[in-house]
């Protein structure tokens, strides 16, 4: 018996009781996936990415390991949602719009003491100014670096699309505008490298593309470590108080950690490795989140249909964002109907072993968007479902 099929024994035995559709969180994986991200972060702190998590449980689980600090939100609301549960270091990734929140945020000390708000133009700071509605607690700041690589004189450009500051001198610049505002205070800065966390350099069938693709990696590694140092540097000048310097994501936590200038590691993937993390030269995991989906009907030899399974991930569209078939081993989608709302044609021979009513496990194609989909999370060890706790959606909330 493969280790595969190992696992998949293990999973229907602890879910027979439960009826597909079902997610679970393998913890035996999930514990292994953290030390390995502990592993690679040599000692620095990793603040976990709650966008790839969002469970409260599977938060703390992780929190209460040494080596894990804060958590990295990824709207106001959930900020002070995390807040206002006990979390106490809460970086928002993303700049907000929200004025009911920033109003609430300004109105209580305890929120402004937990919650630090991401920011990368002055307008940001004016609109938290007008939504203060007599608020007057002191607003911890985060400036975002725009880690993008630009070559041939910026005629190129590789990375998201996120901060518009891009020099040392732009960043300093914004620090200085947010020194001179009474209510606010510059406190941590951050940048992440998606093109190079987030984008897998062992793409299976495309050896040319992955070679590229290391090149580009190795090339923004060096240039925006520099950058990074300068920018740090121009920031404590102007604010020397500055508590952290974030940057990384689970493709890239070695690299990032490696440099001085950054405190703190970002990542949260890792702890799932959805199947976008399997085309990594720099690190191996271990699935550890799944859903099922059960078989509904037998259209053919060769051929089995199972209910729903249409879970496409974020992001330009394309067959890496699909979920995919994972156990049995050996199952692929019909490339007439693909991965469907209400169902999915599953093809391959280890369709003819499958009953109506069995399950056919999935991975999904990126981490926390799994979680939009269901309730509960079902937590397994060996083959035993020891704990079932709510995700955010269980909770009633969909932040975005």
């Amino acid at each position: 018996m493969t280790a595969r099929a190992a696992d998949r024994a293990r999973y229907d035995r602890a879910t027979a009781h439960l009826d597909a559709p079902v997610a679970i969180v393998d913890l035996e994986a999930f514990d292994a996936n953290a030390d390995d991200l502990l592993r690679r972060a040599g000692g620095k702190p990793i603040r976990v990415a709650s966008k790839s998590v969002r469970c409260r449980a599977l938060l703390e689980r992780v929190l209460a390991r040494d080596g894990f600090a804060g958590v990295m939100s990824f709207t106001l609301a959930e900020s002070l949602w995390l807040a206002r549960s006990g979390f106490e270091d809460v970086l928002l990734a993303y700049p907000s719009a929200d004025r009911a929140q920033y109003a609430e945020l300004t109105a209580d000390p305890k929120l402004a003491s937990a919650v630090t708000v991401m920011i990368d133009d002055v307008a940001q700071l004016d609109l938290v100014d007008a939504a203060r509605d007599g608020g007057r607690e002191v607003v911890r700041v985060c400036l975002e670096l725009d880690t993008s690589l630009k070559l041939f004189g910026g005629r190129v450009r590789v990375g998201a699309r996120r901060s518009p500051l891009h020099s040392p001198a732009e960043v300093a610049d914004l620090a200085r505008a947010v020194a001179r505002r009474p209510g606010f205070e510059v406190v941590g800065v951050m940048a992440y490298e998606g093109h190079v966390a987030g984008v897998g350099d062992a793409v299976a069938g495309r050896p040319l593309r992955s070679r590229a693709v290391r090149l580009m990696q190795a090339a923004a590694r060096r240039e925006l470590a520099e950058r990074r140092a300068a920018v740090v540097r121009a920031v404590r000048a102007v604010a020397p108080g500055l508590e952290f310097v974030n940057g990384g994501g689970t493709g890239s936590v070695q690299h990032t950690a490696a440099e001085d200038a950054v405190t703190e590691i970002a990542a949260g993937s890792g702890l799932y490795v959805p199947r976008l993390f399997d085309n990594y030269t720099s690190f191996r995991g271990r699935p550890a989140a799944l859903f099922a989906q059960p078989v509904v009907r037998r259209p053919g030899v060769g051929v089995v249909t199972v209910l729903g399974g249409g879970y496409p991930a974020s992001g330009a569209a394309g067959k890496d964002r699909l979920p995919v078939p994972y156990l049995p081993e050996g199952l692929r989608y019909d490339p007439q109907e693909g991965p469907g709302e209400v169902q999915t044609p599953l093809l391959g021979t280890p369709a003819d072993d499958l009953l109506i009513g069995d399950k056919v496990w999935f991975r999904h194609a990126k981490a926390g968007e799994l979680c939009e989909r269901f309730d509960t999370l079902h937590l397994v060890e060996g083959d035993t479902v020891t704990a079932t706790v709510p995700t955010y959606r269980g909770e009633g909330h969909t932040f975005l």
